[in-house]
């Protein structure tokens, strides 16, 4: 038995349960890109790649100039953004790592008060099967499939990759591909993922040698068209009832495949140079020497490699920036730009040959900064449109932001990261955060942990960056340290300077106190645990003479 949409619907909260405030959003659409940049964007700086409606965005609401992820890498990314918790908190520390079934995540929150919350695209979310058994709870019921999707509706869930008939059941995407008379065992791969070769033969995308050629598919068939006419469906259908949609695009993601007439947008001459420096190589540290000897790195090192991919990467860009174009224009026409509250942001960026490194999965700001984008429509925001702020904030804080806009509680005790709404609205009063963390696991690449001699759970490292100095600890290897206001494109790394033993131990110090600091009662609110004492009393007389 399959749980649709429309059942998961008909038990949540009753609809229109929570009337609309005057003077809040009502509806929440949170924009995500996959593996995108921030300084692909024009509005991030971006010399050549014109990225026209998000740059409108920015415009109409607040740019987060720091903003870092909690894990430069797609599943404990998303994990963190999805529940407002650190990886060490939510315990999934890589790719396809279960997200307990016990963790709440924003559609937990919503859902009660008469929001529906569903996502198009992916979200990494693996199921917590075994924790699902445990507790008698089947997996194609309501609560089965929510908590299996980390609190979304799986409106349109599409990851990439699998088969029409692979693990994570029927695709829709490949559904679509099918009625529209695509032919392939796996359609993703073959038509959305692949070029054609001068003599008709199949060229993978998963090659990226064939960057440089147009995907077999459509345009207007291809998973970045599908999946905004998937969330214009969805918010048509909403009619004025609340909704948050989580709007969460494959790319710019690898395979690195664009159709026509993106893949040709850009060319060589907007390949910028990578970078990288001599002095990375000179004193490597033994993770990041791993990384680099992984053949995804040995190919981003290559300038002919990168000459050809990165415009395919450019285009897939532009591509999405035009699909949003088109769904601002629908929100406008169908009113509501006035009443939603637009989230814009990436998981993680990609090295594309930047510290001699492909894919991502590390520390630097090439992977950790990504961009933040928040458009609330309310009068009070009206002051700081079109702003940039330049605080520390962390992908945690876009839970309780949502909560926050809504006009809903944010649980202290389980919810790690803070609202942002008083920086939208220029009255941010109270002391912010003098630091961002975040944490990655070297684990699950063999290149990196054999060597070494280690298991995974000693492969667990922790980043902490105070606004200039940024500092890695590892469990029993030499720590990285950065100086990124002499340093920003982070290529000296002074983790063994011995004359900086003092900074090294004040940033561990950082880390400790940031650790020390973990939400440790996600089950038992402040509330009720500040009167825990006055209730025992009630009924229990310890050491009474």
């Amino acid at each position: 038995m399959h749980t649709s949409p429309d059942s998961i619907a008909r038990n949540a909260a009753p609809e229109g349960g929570r009337p609309a405030h005057p003077k809040r959003p009502r509806n929440v659409l949170f924009i995500m890109c996959d593996q995108l940049r921030r300084d692909y964007l024009s509005c991030y700086g971006h010399p050549t790649l014109r990225t026209p409606n998000i740059d409108w965005l920015a415009g109409r609401g607040v740019r987060f100039d720091q903003a870092y992820v909690q894990g430069a890498v797609c599943g404990p990314s998303r994990m963190s953004i999805y529940t407002g918790r650190y990886v060490s908190s939510h315990g999934s520390i890589f790719n396809f790592v279960p997200l307990r079934a016990t963790e709440q995540g924003l559609g937990d929150y919503l859902r009660p008060a008469g929001i529906r919350c569903a996502v198009v695209g992916k979200t990494h979310v693996e199921g917590d099967t075994q924790g699902l058994a445990r507790l008698g709870v089947k997996t194609d019921s309501m609560q089965g499939v929510l908590a299996a999707q980390g609190g979304f509706e799986p409106y349109v869930r599409d990851d990439g990759i699998w088969p029409f008939d692979g693990p994570q059941g029927l695709n829709q995407y490949d559904m679509y591909l099918r009625a529209k008379g695509y032919a392939g065992a796996n359609l993703w791969h073959e038509q959305a993922n692949s070029a054609m070769g001068d003599d008709g033969e199949l060229l993978s995308g998963w090659h990226m040698r064939h960057a440089d050629r147009p995907a077999r598919i459509a345009e207007a068939d291809s998973e970045t068209a599908f999946m905004t006419d998937r969330a214009m469906d969805f918010i048509r259908a909403r009619g004025e009832q609340p909704w948050c949609l989580h709007l969460s695009y494959i790319k710019p993601h690898w395979p690195y495949m664009a159709p026509a007439p993106y893949h040709g947008m850009y060319g060589p001459q907007d390949v910028l140079p990578p970078q990288r420096s001599q002095r990375e190589l000179d004193d490597s540290h033994p993770v990041t020497d791993g990384y680099r000897q992984w053949d995804v790195s040995r190919s981003f090192c290559n300038d002919a490699v990168r000459r050809r991919v990165i415009p395919a990467y450019m285009g897939l860009v532009r591509q999405i920036d035009d699909h949003l174009g088109r769904l601002f224009d629908f929100l406008r026409r169908h009113g509501r730009l006035d009443d939603t509250l637009i989230v814009f942001a990436s998981d993680h960026g990609d090295y594309l040959g930047d510290h001699w490194l492909g894919e991502k999965e590390l520390f630097h700001d090439t992977v950790a900064r990504v961009p933040l984008i928040v458009y609330d429509p309310t009068p009070q925001a009206d002051a700081r449109r079109g702003s940039t702020e330049r605080s520390l904030v962390e992908a945690i804080d876009i839970v309780p932001t949502i909560l926050d806009a809504l006009g809903l509680p944010i649980p202290a005790h389980i919810i790690e990261g803070r609202s942002l709404l008083p920086m939208l609205h220029g009255c941010q009063d109270t002391p912010w955060r003098t630091a961002a963390f975040s944490e990655f696991n070297f684990g699950f690449r063999d290149s990196v942990r054999v060597p070494l001699a280690r298991t995974v759970d000693q492969c667990h490292a922790m980043v902490v960056y105070d606004g200039r100095w940024k500092y890695v600890h590892y469990d029993g290897l030499p720590p990285h340290l950065f100086d990124l206001r002499n340093d920003p494109q982070e290529f000296e790394d002074r983790g063994r300077d011995p004359g900086l033993q003092g900074q090294r131990a004040e940033m561990k110090d950082r880390l400790f106190e940031w650790m020390f600091q973990r939400k440790r009662h996600p089950t038992i609110g402040l509330e009720q645990a500040h009167a825990y004492h006055a209730q025992e009393q009630q009924a229990v007389h310890i050491g009474v003479w």
